[in-house]
């Protein structure tokens, strides 16, 4: 068997915090009340919006729905995974690292947040029970990834982009790293996995999409059908197929990898620019469009699209991730978290 470059690392654990963790609580009447269609013809019915405020120079880039029910979130201006409290709208702040600049958050099945860290160049574990935080460092011989996002594959093992030109894998298990060359160079951005358990990434400056074999590490390119779309997330629904937010296009593609077949639809008015890309439970599609500072959802079923009325507008939403009936969103130049209550419509 023939690997791809790789590097290898060990995670290092940190004491219980770097640091100690903090909370902030929002000032009295700082929650945003809760705002329902706001009447725009082209609005989704059914639906209702509510705001969290988060402290001032977070610029919270990606969320995650917490095991507790409350949600973890990136602050990327502040250097801090943050925790929300849904009910209280109390945040806890953890501290990552002198130099931490978080991009990316999931959840794994041990419950606990995983963060890509490009200002620590590193993986980051943080415990859901004590706050303790972990690094899983890459390798001294690939500095700079920019590590964007990760996703778990069907065996547990963690994977994860970096713009500069890498993905990788970690064992959580045994701490153990690798580390590839992309092909095509820079670009790996978003991450998904399919009900497979493949893994699946799109490279923004490499205008692909690639699916990585989980057994050998190799990536594979796709091409979607539009030149230079600038292929940013990826996400899957129930059937496997990869859903590709195509920002520089102003499109959302569908790729069915048992027919290696596309489809394409534009996302509705002037110069749209589709960042985050997120299927919900029921098989709907949730975009971001930096265009036109919403959030839109489309029915794949109809082929529509409608948008979700966000008082003040969506305030930059880089990524979007949920849990049955709830859709979060971070409003990174807004300082704020807000989730969309999805309903009929």
């Amino acid at each position: 068997m023939r690997w791809p470059k790789t590097g290898l690392a060990i995670g290092v654990v940190l004491a219980a915090a770097v640091g100690c963790t903090g909370s902030w609580t929002p000032p009295p009447g700082g929650t945003v009340p809760t705002t329902s269609n706001g009447g725009v013809a082209s609005a989704l019915a059914g639906v209702t919006v509510r705001m969290f405020p988060v402290p001032a120079g977070s610029r919270p880039h990606d969320v995650a729905p917490a095991a507790d029910g409350g949600v973890w979130f990136t602050a990327q201006g502040a250097g801090y995974l943050g925790h929300l409290d849904a009910e209280s709208g109390q945040v806890t702040q953890v501290p990552l690292g002198s130099g931490s600049r978080p991009h990316g958050v999931i959840v794994g099945a041990d419950g606990a947040a995983w963060v890509t860290d490009g200002g620590l160049n590193a993986i980051v574990r943080v415990d859901a029970n004590t706050r303790a935080v972990r690094r899983f460092p890459l390798p001294a011989d690939r500095p700079g990834a920019n590590l964007n996002t990760a996703a778990f594959d069907g065996r547990g093992v963690l994977w994860f982009t970096g713009q500069a030109g890498v993905y990788g894998r970690l064992d959580p298990a045994t701490g153990q790293m690798r580390v590839y060359d992309a092909p095509g160079g820079p670009g790996p951005y978003g991450i998904a996995a399919a009900p497979s358990g493949d893994i699946f990434y799109a490279s923004l400056a490499g205008n692909h999409i690639a699916r990585i074999d989980i057994d050998t590490g190799t990536a594979t390119q796709i091409q979607p059908p539009t030149q230079d779309q600038g292929a940013r997330r990826v996400w899957s629904d129930s059937k496997g197929h990869i859903w590709v937010s195509e920002y520089n296009a102003g499109k959302l593609g569908r790729y069915d990898p048992a027919t290696a077949r596309w489809r394409e639809w534009r996302l509705p008015g002037d110069g749209p620019q589709p960042y985050a890309v997120y299927v919900d439970d029921q098989d709907k599609i949730w975009l971001s469009d930096f265009g036109a500072n919403t959030v839109v959802r489309f029915d794949p079923a109809t082929e529509t699209f409608a948008t979700v009325p966000v008082d003040g507008g969506a305030g930059n939403v880089r990524q979007i991730l949920g849990r049955p009936g709830e859709i979060w969103c971070p409003a990174s130049s807004r300082d704020l978290l807000f989730v969309v209550t999805s309903g009929a419509g």
